[in-house]
């Protein structure tokens, strides 16, 4: 059977949103190899920009990760922000995609997160040994990319608009919701 996504699809954002939603597992059964070799890092976070949007969607925090194998360019984990919908206050859009990503040598593969890491995020990340982490949105945040390159790991910049947009949207709605994902429920009930 051939997939429905092929090495000839255009990369559009309809595309990209199908891949978000499928889950990993499934998607070499939806998209040929080739497709995803021919993606660049900006496509990579544009998928994440969508996970994040899920996670808005479904009333949570907007932060989505996608992990990819880094020679072959095919997406071996991703997730997004769940802390409100599976009550979970470490399951951020990171450790989400590195949970869905499984067991594996991380020193090959690059994570795409939308928003700069928290402390938690990015411990794990050098801890497992990530090769190269790129960045959606340090205009909203930032803090830990020093941290992560001291630790020896590549870390790239590549803002996008729409992730940052939504963001701040996020924050205006929802700002004690923000306060929560980054430093828990007692920081909000002291900044009231």
């Amino acid at each position: 059977m051939t997939p429905l996504i092929t090495r000839d699809t255009p990369v559009t954002d309809a595309v990209l949103n199908v891949i978000a939603r499928v889950p990993t597992a499934s998607l070499p059964a939806v998209a040929e190899k080739e497709f995803f070799a021919k993606l660049s890092d900006r496509d990579f976070m544009r998928i994440a920009v969508l996970l994040a949007q899920k996670g808005f969607d479904e009333g949570g925090c907007p932060i989505g990760g996608v992990i990819i194998d880094t020679a072959t360019r095919q997406i071996v984990g991703k997730g997004h922000n769940t802390l409100v919908q599976d009550n979970d206050p470490y399951n951020h859009g990171e450790t989400s995609a590195i949970r869905d990503a499984g067991r594996q040598d991380f020193s090959a593969t690059t994570i795409f997160t939308t928003l700069s890491p928290c402390d938690v995020c990015a411990t794990l990340i050098y801890m497992r040994g990530f090769g190269r982490v790129v960045v959606g949105d340090v205009t909203s945040a930032s803090g830990n990319e020093a941290m992560l390159r001291a630790k020896g790991i590549a870390v790239d910049i590549l803002e996008d608009a729409d992730g940052i947009a939504l963001y701040a949207r996020y924050r205006a709605q929802k700002p004690d919701l923000d306060v929560e994902d980054w430093k828990g429920l007692a920081a909000v009930r002291h900044a009231h």
